[in-house]
């Protein structure tokens, strides 16, 4: 079913823009919710007689969302987290928490649905998030997760998980390497006996 869009679908289109959606959809959701017009005739001919409104109302909001995605884009946000032992936290930082950060030190409203958290961020230190703002413009906000106490963990406190894996690595190796010179010994003595029992 052919439809009219009044205002940005994400992922579909933005407005006046005439989309194929499935019959079910338009009716329960879009045509319900005053997202969408059926394209009949009339609303076609109306459609083109807006057309330099319409386009006008998107440069409005792509300008927008540019100068957002600066000030989004300018300063990192910083969030508070209960942190437990080897910089690890209790939970994850949410796409609300992330939101609600944006709001109170940048000033921003940003919908949580629009936060773009790749992986879970479970881990004390910095982070990149995604934030879709209209159509294909995303802002990638720089993220700070401190402690609660506002501490951040020492870069020695980080590269100690790495360097106890880099020292088990280093003593797995000199176990096999203690092992496969043993196996050697070993069949160099049984050839050496093979070789006196001739």
């Amino acid at each position: 079913m052919k439809v009219i869009l009044l205002e940005e679908l994400p992922g579909r289109g933005g407005e006046g823009d005439v989309i194929e959606v499935a019959r079910g959809f338009a009716n329960n959701y879009l045509l319900r919710n005053g997202i969408a017009v059926k394209a009949t005739t009339g609303n076609l001919k109306q459609l083109e007689q807006r057309r330099n409104n319409i386009a006008k109302r998107e440069e409005v909001r792509i300008a927008d969302a540019e100068e957002l995605k600066t000030k989004l884009e300018a300063a990192p946000v910083t969030i508070e987290a209960r942190v437990g032992e080897e910089g690890n936290l209790f939970g994850s930082v949410t796409a609300q928490m992330i939101a609600d950060a944006v709001k109170e030190q940048l000033g921003v409203e940003v919908d949580r649905r629009r936060v773009d958290v790749r992986k879970a961020i479970k881990v004390l230190g910095e982070h990149t998030v995604d934030v879709s703002l209209y159509r294909d413009i995303k802002a990638t906000i720089a993220l700070s997760v401190v402690d609660e106490n506002g501490e951040v963990v020492p870069a020695e406190a980080e590269a100690a998980p790495e360097a106890a894996g880099a020292e088990a690595e280093a003593a797995e190796e000199a176990v096999e390497a203690e092992e496969a010179a043993e196996a050697e010994e070993a069949a160099e003595e049984a050839s050496e006996e093979s070789a006196d029992e001739e």
